[in-house]
């Protein structure tokens, strides 16, 4: 199982990849919690060479401005590690952390607007 973005497996993959909790809308009339209705994936990479992450910031261009995408991801709290595609999502400009002799550190990349079924 692997991480695909519009179709194409990211390569290399990510070093991890998480959920990020939903934020807190507000609370209903009986102190409950409302929380968005969509959820984000963050995707990161701990080093990438200055042309892997070209590469990821190349396949963000031509995908960025397409509208939604097909992504797969690991499905969202389940018993096995299986990966699902989910329609309808979006994707964040890769976002390069510090630089490390000629590599880039902790380049992070946000997939959202992703419906789970829980």
């Amino acid at each position: 199982m692997t991480y695909k973005v519009a179709g194409v497996e990211l390569d290399p993959q990510p070093t991890t990849g998480r959920w990020i909790p939903r934020k807190m809308l507000g609370r209903d009339g009986n102190g409950r919690a409302i929380y968005e209705a969509t959820r984000q994936h963050e995707l990161v990479w701990g080093l990438l060479n200055a042309e892997e992450y070209d590469d990821l910031q190349d396949h963000f261009v031509s995908i960025g401005a397409t509208g939604t995408l097909i992504v797969d991801l690991p499905v969202y709290t389940t018993g096995t590690y299986v990966f699902h595609s989910y329609t309808g999502c979006y994707v964040d400009e890769p976002s390069p952390g510090r630089f490390f002799t000629e590599h880039y550190q902790d380049v992070r990349f946000i997939i959202t607007n992703v419906v789970t079924e829980k």
